[in-house]
């Protein structure tokens, strides 16, 4: 049996992969969910947890919180979708492993690891949201469990990656040292913009419910001007990489991840000022965090992208 022939045979297949892509439109959807129950007073349409209101783990007709208890309990109950769809992804890995050890290969436990990290975080991320609800949605509990999702993604984005390579033998880069070195600033760059996006947001008028809630004790001007200034720096950084990865000749597909880091920064850059200058209006803020979330994926996967095991 040939090396190709054993690769294509352990490649994934079709429904295995797509559960893998699955993991992680889930892991993003339920943050663009958590946001609307933010973004419409939501926050507390079950006030306990992890039952919604004393004595029932579904909303009553006795609730005062009127229409915002489903809301907040329709976004609860897809924590299960999340856990089935992780269930999922460890059984494709599992069966893919299987496979490998047939056709004589080690099995990749890379790629289980990654797959149970992702359920185990989801049952993190389910406590913590229930520590936001009792305690009153607290903006820094709030930002923990946006970053605590963004984690999630991650983790989703890495499997997905990496179930595409051949197996987990020696990365080769892909670009110089020096490129290499920014990409990594990059990606931390980003996730410190996504971090004080939270703060932009734990300063600003979506508390999360009707109610009088705790906000940061930030001017909402100065945090979204350091917020934008961020923006500016990750674009600037962007843009030299793409300069520096063209003058090098790099792969056409590490240069199409970096354009398209790029595209979605300048979209969400338009959104972020447009909602700023219209009173932040919680459907174009809806749509910010979801440009967050795409910004972020793209960024890890052009990250990957400067390392190669091979492609299945």
């Amino acid at each position: 049996m040939s090396p190709e022939t054993s690769l294509t045979q352990v490649s994934l297949k079709t429904w295995q992969l797509r559960t893998l892509v699955a993991n992680l439109v889930a892991q993003t959807g339920i943050v663009l969910t958590g946001a609307i129950v933010r973004l419409t007073s939501s926050g507390l349409g079950c006030p306990t947890w992890p039952e919604c209101v004393a004595g029932s783990i579904s909303p009553t007709s006795q609730q005062t919180e009127s229409w915002h208890k489903y809301v907040e309990f329709g976004n609860r109950l897809l924590t299960f979708v999340l856990l089935i769809v992780a269930l999922l992804a460890i059984v494709a890995i599992w069966q893919h492993n299987r496979a490998r050890a047939a056709a004589g290969l080690t099995k990749r436990r890379s790629l289980t690891f990654l797959a149970v990290g992702s359920l185990a975080g989801i049952f993190a991320q389910a406590i913590l949201g229930g520590i936001t609800v009792l305690t009153g949605l607290h903006p820094l509990t709030v930002a923990a469990h946006f970053m605590v999702s963004i984690g999630l993604i991650t983790l989703a984005q890495i499997l997905l990656t990496k179930s595409k390579e051949a197996d987990d033998a020696p990365v080769v880069s892909l670009v110089p040292k020096a490129i290499a070195i920014g990409m990594r600033v990059h990606v931390w760059l980003a996730l410190t913009l996504l971090a004080v996006g939270t703060l932009v947001t734990g300063s600003g008028p979506h508390a999360g419910d009707t109610a009088e809630i705790v906000r940061l004790n930030f001017d909402e001007r100065t945090i979204s001007s350091i917020h934008a200034d961020i923006v500016f720096l990750f674009v600037g950084l962007t843009i030299g990489l793409l300069i520096a990865l063209a003058a090098t000749n790099s792969s056409a597909n590490i240069i199409r991840c970096a354009w398209i880091v790029l595209a979605i920064c300048i979209v969400q850059g338009v959104i972020g000022y447009t909602q700023y200058f219209t009173g932040l209006p919680w459907a174009l803020v809806t749509v910010h965090v979801l440009g967050a979330c795409l910004l972020w994926i793209a960024t890890v996967r052009f990250y990957l992208s400067r390392n190669s095991r091979g492609i299945n």
